[in-house]
Order: C-alpha cells, then sequence, then structure tokens
C-alpha cells in the first residue's frame, strides 16, 4: 500500500526532529523511506475542533509540518488512552493523539512510536509514568511541562525529554498546543500509567 500524504507527514515529522540532538537516538530506528504502510481507517475526536486555531501559534519553523498535519488530520485514526472513569470527559474532549509511526499507525515499527498530541486550552494532561523513552517537539503553542517535581515552560520548536518511568505531566494555557512525540524502547505497547494527583 502507498500513500504519498502519510510518506511526506514522515519526511517533515523526520526533518523536524533532526536539529535537535536530544532525537538523534529516536532518528537512529527511523523508518526508511518508502516503508509499506499498514491500512488504517479514519477516526475524529471532539479536540480536533482545535485545528484551525494552531497556524497563529507556531513559528516560521513549526509553521509547515502544522499545517501538513492540519491538511491531513481528517485521514488519519485519532486515539485515547485512558477512559472516562479514569480522567472525566473534559480532558476527553480536549485529548486525543495519532500515531504515524509504531505498532498501530500506517507506519509499521516495533522499536519506534511517532506522532502527534494534540491537547485543547486550559487543559491538564496528569502526572503519568510509561517505560519508553520519550520526547516531545512542541510545534504550536505554548504549555508547562512537569518533569519529576519542576515545572518548565517551553515555546514552539523547544524539545522535552522523558526518560522512562519518570513522572511527567503537561497543561496548556489560554491556547491549544500541538506536539510531535517519539517514543522508543522495548515496550511500546506498554499503557501509561496514571498516578495520584498531589
Amino acid at each position: 500500500m502507498s500513500n504519498p500524504g502519510v510518506h511526506a507527514l514522515l519526511r517533515a515529522m523526520k526533518a523536524a526532529l533532526e536539529p535537535h540532538a536530544v532525537a538523534a537516538p529516536f532518528l537512529a530506528t527511523w523508518p526508511i523511506e518508502g516503508a509499506t504502510l499498514r491500512p488504517q481507517q479514519a477516526q475524529s475526536l471532539p479536540v480536533l475542533s482545535m485545528l484551525g486555531r494552531l497556524d497563529v501559534q507556531c513559528t516560521a519553523a513549526t509553521r509547515p509540518l502544522v499545517k501538513m498535519l492540519v491538511s491531513r488530520a481528517d485521514s488519519l485514526s485519532w486515539r485515547q488512552t485512558y477512559n472516562r472513569e479514569e480522567v472525566g470527559q473534559a480532558f476527553l474532549d480536549n485529548y486525543g493523539w495519532t500515531e504515524i509511526v509504531g505498532l498501530r499507525g500506517p507506519v509499521p515499527s516495533d522499536r519506534l512510536a511517532s506522532g502527534f498530541l494534540l491537547l485543547g486550552p486550559k487543559t491538564l494532561y496528569p502526572a503519568h509514568v510509561h517505560a519508553a523513552e520519550e520526547i516531545y517537539l512542541p510545534l504550536s503553542g505554548t504549555a508547562d511541562w512537569l518533569l519529576r517535581a519542576d515545572w518548565h515552560t517551553r515555546a514552539p520548536g523547544e524539545p522535552i525529554h522523558h526518560p522512562p518511568r519518570v513522572a511527567h505531566a503537561t497543561r496548556t494555557g489560554a491556547t491549544p498546543m500541538l506536539a510531535l512525540y517519539a517514543w522508543r524502547g522495548e515496550a511500546l505497547s506498554e499503557k501509561s500509567t496514571l498516578l495520584p494527583a498531589s
């Protein structure tokens, strides 16, 4: 199966990560150009209503990838890790992710997962841990990121690194946030574990 749109998105994702040294270990297992694609069924979520607000919240460097993602969002499978009992309906209405590379995305990989996280404004992604090592590259919108016990503000283009099994969280301000993410490790299928609120 070939899909020029997915391959173009894959190239743009790699190009966005390449300038950042923290991304080098993730790029070492990046899929080969022209990889055979896995069939996907498009799936929407309420948070996609925020897509029209992203373009004004990015930088000149991140805008091309944001526009590319927005133009293809309707054809992608958007998912959620948690249910209403775990996080509440308000969070679910403002949260979603789509995997491009990985165990579920159109580009198969059992060593790397990469895609996009979208959070609505004034949303707290609760503290959680997972076995995979993770990086985020915010593309649109400024957010605060908790690593262990300290919050750090990151603007578009400023990467965030989360070591395996280290608690982290995210909170957005007045605008939605779109970020490119990448996971690597042996436990890509392991679900994140939410931590008790403190």
